[in-house]
């Protein structure tokens, strides 16, 4: 009897053991879906996912098996075919696709605009999946954008530790430090505000589009020289600078151009998804600067 009680139970172990093996092989084998990274990037960020965010899906159906992935500052219809070319079908881009910043162009430009028109149908013909991944690199401790610039330019050891926008760098001039800057980040179009012969050795990095406000308030600390930044309005913080500089102090703006200055922060991000997604092949796929100078 007991031996029968023995079996009966190695049987149902047994049987158990099968059901286990046969659910887990069934899940090695379910396809990787845009939703499944995402779902991973939400739980490796770090920090509490935020309700109201701009870190969405955009276009694409999530639920489609992924045959690789393009990380990008911008989704460009030139960055979409050379992801779509090399069989990257899902995009994770910094800015917007749709030309505005909830990626939600208003009805009039949704009916008649024919740019839209043609990259929403391109995005439609080869199955791309897009997704926007902004507020939360840019909240990660540290910020994933400001770690790449950083790793980038090679400035990590400059870096304040109680203020990662802040680098304090070996002396050098404005001159000097808008064409390190130019060469490192491969900048085609680059402006600056100030005296070329200033005295530099603290420098604010605040990339991206962030607002006169920030801006401004980088430029307010005494110690700082020089603000270098991405995309600020002409009407604010150019003129401060401007001003700033009439007035005789010791003030200067370098702008790189939105794309320039965040580039390399996705090129981070590439390479932290990499340490985390390995059933599909990740690659960083540059945005090109569209700017360029006419000889002199």
């Amino acid at each position: 009897m007991k031996n029968r009680s023995f079996c009966a139970c190695g049987l149902l172990f047994s049987a158990a053991a099968s059901s286990i093996g046969a659910n887990s092989a069934e899940a090695q084998d379910k396809p990787l879906t845009a939703r499944d990274v995402i779902a991973r990037i939400q739980t490796h960020v770090g920090i509490p996912w935020q309700h109201e965010t701009v870190d969405t899906f955009k276009a694409g159906n999530p639920d489609a098996q992924l045959k690789g992935i393009a990380v990008t500052m911008m989704a460009t219809l030139d960055v979409l075919q050379r992801a779509a070319a090399a069989g990257q079908n899902l995009i994770i881009t910094h800015e917007p696709t749709f030309y505005n910043h909830q990626d939600k162009p208003d009805l009039e430009q949704k009916e008649y605009d024919p740019v839209l028109a043609a990259k929403r149908t391109f995005i439609q013909e080869h199955n791309l999946v897009i997704w926007r991944f902004h507020d939360h690199w840019h909240r990660m401790k540290p910020d994933g954008i400001e770690a790449g610039m950083a790793h980038a330019l090679g400035w990590e050891k400059f870096q304040d530790p109680s203020n990662q926008y802040l680098f304090a760098v070996p002396e050098t001039d404005l001159e000097h430090l808008a064409s390190d800057l130019k060469s490192r980040l491969k900048v085609r179009v680059m402006r600056v505000v100030g005296d070329p012969k200033l005295k530099v050795m603290k420098v604010a990095l605040v990339p991206g589009a962030s607002g006169f406000v920030k801006e401004a308030s980088a430029l307010e600390i005494s110690d700082v020289q020089v603000l270098v930044t991405g995309e600020p309005r002409e009407w604010e913080t150019v003129e401060y600078v401007a001003d700033a500089v009439t007035e005789g102090k010791r003030k200067a703006l370098i702008i790189l151009g939105h794309i320039p200055s965040e580039q390399a922060g996705m090129e981070e991000c590439a390479r932290w998804l990499k340490t985390f997604v390995g059933e599909v092949p990740v690659e960083f796929v540059p945005a090109h600067e569209p700017f360029w100078a006419p000889m002199e």
